[in-house]
C-alpha cells in the first residue's frame, strides 16, 4: 500500500499529460508545484498559491533550480481568490489541482489553512474543471483548526452529487497522532 503523498501523486500521475493545466493551491515548499510542471510539459500551464510570501520564494527556487519555471505563475494570495486570477480561457480546461493542507513545514505553524477558504476553493475548481478531472486534497488534521477544517470539509464532500462527482478517501486507519488523508474529486 502506498502512503498518502505518493498515492496522491499516481492519482496526478494518471489524470495529467503535456498540455494541460493544473493548480497547486497550497504551494508550500514547491514539491507539487514541481511535479504538475513535470507532468504538464513545456506545453502545459500551472497555477500555484500560496498566502505566505515564504512559501511562493521556496516554490520559486525549486522550479527555477529544476528548471521548471517557465509554465508556473505562482500567485501571492488565497486560493479562495482563484476566479480573479484564472484568466476565463482556462476555465473549462484545468485537469487537476493539488491542496497539502495545514501549514507550511519549516514555517509559521500559526498560519494555516481554514475551512471557509478550502471549501470556497473547492467550490471555485468544481466551476472550472474540465469533465474527468481530479481535484487532491491532502488533510493534515494533527492540530486544533485541522480538525475543524476536516469535518467541514468532509461534510462538504459527502453532500456533492454522486453523479457528476466521485469523492474518494483515502486513509490509513492504525496509525498514531491523526495522519494525513487524502479527500478526492473526480468531476465526472
Amino acid at each position: 500500500m502506498q502512503r498518502v503523498l505518493p498515492f496522491t501523486h499516481s492519482l496526478l500521475e494518471n489524470v495529467l499529460h503535456n498540455g494541460d493545466i493544473a493548480i497547486d493551491c497550497t504551494a508550500g515548499n514547491g514539491h507539487d508545484t514541481k511535479l504538475l510542471a513535470e507532468l504538464v510539459g513545456t506545453e502545459g500551464k500551472i497555477f500555484a498559491f500560496d498566502i505566505q510570501k515564504k512559501a511562493i520564494t521556496n516554490t520559486k527556487e525549486r522550479l527555477e533550480a529544476a528548471n521548471l519555471h517557465e509554465n508556473v505563475e505562482l500567485i501571492h494570495d488565497s486560493h479562495s481568490n482563484m476566479k480573479i486570477h484564472i484568466p476565463d480561457k482556462y476555465h473549462g480546461q484545468v485537469k487537476a489541482a493539488v491542496f497539502n493542507l495545514g501549514y507550511l513545514p519549516g514555517g509559521d505553524k500559526n498560519i494555516v489553512t481554514n475551512e471557509k477558504t478550502t471549501v470556497k476553493a473547492i467550490e471555485h475548481l468544481l466551476d472550472i474543471m474540465s469533465p474527468n478531472s481530479l481535484i487532491a486534497i491532502v488533510v493534515y488534521h494533527g492540530h486544533p483548526e485541522g480538525q475543524t477544517e476536516r469535518d467541514e470539509l468532509l461534510h462538504y464532500v459527502r453532500r456533492l452529487e454522486q453523479k457528476a462527482y466521485g469523492v474518494l478517501q483515502y486513509q490509513f486507519l492504525n496509525p498514531k497522532n491523526n495522519p494525513p488523508f487524502l479527500i478526492a474529486i473526480q468531476k465526472k
